[in-house]
């Protein structure tokens, strides 16, 4: 791979800080009241959220300026769970991207920027075949 940027950034525990290298983050880090925490931070679920609804709208922008069509108002939220992995005992994840469209793109074109935006998305080819993502056109 070509690295075009690299993002860097230090954390040190559900319970601390995470600090990225040139402090446009510098964020209090907590476990969230559902899992016994008391949520005053943010956690790498909400992270993890935050990035992959970015990279997703972003995603879908340029599958929209493929195939001339505007999507100035869409807009993506993110659900990121985490539960207990069966399999192992461990944690896992789970992701539902809500994909908020406009009248005008809703349907068959709106179902195939989300699709395209989908097999580009640098998010959902990490997460392809390893967690499950939802993919909800609204």
């Amino acid at each position: 791979m070509d690295a075009l940027y690299t993002a860097v950034a230090t954390a040190n525990g559900r319970e601390g800080r995470t600090v990225s290298s040139d402090k446009q983050i510098d964020l209090p880090l907590a476990h969230p009241p559902a899992l016994g925490g008391n949520g005053q931070g943010t956690n790498p679920e909400q992270l993890f959220a935050a990035g992959f609804a970015a990279c997703f709208a972003s995603a879908l922008g340029l599958v929209g300026r493929q195939e001339k069509v505007d999507t100035k108002d869409v807009s993506v939220t993110a659900e990121v769970t985490i539960g207990k992995d069966d399999s192992d005992g461990g944690f896992g994840l789970k992701v539902v991207l809500r994909v908020e469209l406009p009248d005008a793109l809703q349907g068959e074109i709106g179902s195939k920027l989300v699709e395209g935006a989908h097999q580009v998305c640098p998010y959902s080819k990490a997460t392809r075949g390893n967690i499950p993502v939802e993919l909800i056109a609204e």
